[in-house]
């Protein structure tokens, strides 16, 4: 669903903050159900932390690392989540894409994530999202390919309720994340759409020290 109407939606945000803001307003309904907000790192934590204050809930991390295309690696053609799993999109069979290169990339990510979370642990270990509403927040999303790992895994988990939310995408990407959650709400999905950062205005790089931070200062619950 789309929790704002248009008129009340900039073209461009100022910054995931400001993102993050109108995302908790569209899922005030969740405000009081004790939701688990999990962010995929890095870009999405300040605004995980934003929508879980707002709404009252704990906040996390779900890992999951894109698989770039050979000659771009902004563009996903895939994606591998913390179990393993490797999920391609269909144009992988239709660029003739190697399966071998596949392997490798998700292997290489995988030892990304395997990283994260020896660093993420013994600040923030990890919360349980069996039986909770679950609410995924990423800042935008261009093909799908990762918060469709990340919901994929999540499902397996067996939350309450599988909530989606993003700022921004483009509408075939909408409609291909629809059957992976209970609910998607977004911002925007404007055409055309070339790439996430386009509408921002300040799109700077989420760091390592800026993730740690946010996770020591929001403990998950006893």
């Amino acid at each position: 669903m789309e929790g704002l109407s248009a008129r009340t939606v900039p073209e461009h945000f100022a910054n995931r903050e400001a993102a993050a803001e109108l995302l908790a307003r569209s899922l005030a309904a969740y405000d009081g159900k004790h939701p688990l907000v999990l962010a995929i790192p890095r870009g999405a934590l300040p605004m995980g932390r934003i929508i879980a204050n707002a709404l009252h809930g704990d906040l996390d991390v779900v890992l999951v690392r894109k698989i770039g295309a050979p000659d771009n690696p902004e563009y996903a053609i895939g994606a591998v989540d913390e179990d393993g799993r490797i999920w391609t999109d269909p144009i992988v069979s239709r660029l003739g894409i190697d399966g071998q290169y596949i392997r490798d990339e998700a292997a290489r990510q995988l030892k990304v994530i395997k990283a994260r979370r020896v660093q993420y642990t013994p600040i923030h270990p990890a919360i349980d999202p069996q039986g909770r509403i679950v609410i995924v927040v990423d800042d935008g999303v261009a093909t799908g390919a990762t918060l469709g790992a990340a919901l994929r895994l999540l499902r397996q988990q067996r939350p309450a309720r599988l909530i989606a939310a993003f700022a921004v995408a483009p509408p075939d990407t909408i409609a291909r994340l629809r059957p992976l959650a209970d609910d998607l709400v977004y911002l925007s999905a404007p055409e055309p759409f070339r790439a996430v950062g386009e509408f921002f205005t300040d799109f700077r790089e989420v760091k390592d020290d800026e993730v740690l931070q946010i996770l020591r200062e929001t403990p998950p619950p006893v």
